[in-house]
């Protein structure tokens, strides 16, 4: 099965689009993070043993590693 692109159109009609319809002042960007497979697959484990959801494991993780990063700086 071979990949299909699209193929953009030498004109759009944005007459009834309407500027900043999805902007949220103060919004805050929610980064997706893609793990290693197996990597996520030990965090899944560990995460269900802890009875915890993977972002609070990861987000536990990643916070400890940056206050042993910080004792160094």
């Amino acid at each position: 099965m071979g990949r299909r692109f699209m193929v953009m159109k030498k004109e759009y009609d944005f007459s009834k689009g309407e500027r900043g319809k999805y902007y949220r002042k103060g919004a805050q960007l929610r980064l997706p993070i893609y793990l290693d497979i197996k990597l996520q697959g030990r965090l899944e484990k560990l995460a269900r043993k802890k009875r915890q959801g993977m972002s609070e494991i990861v987000n536990s993780l990643v916070q400890k590693e940056i206050e042993l990063i910080q004792q160094f700086l």
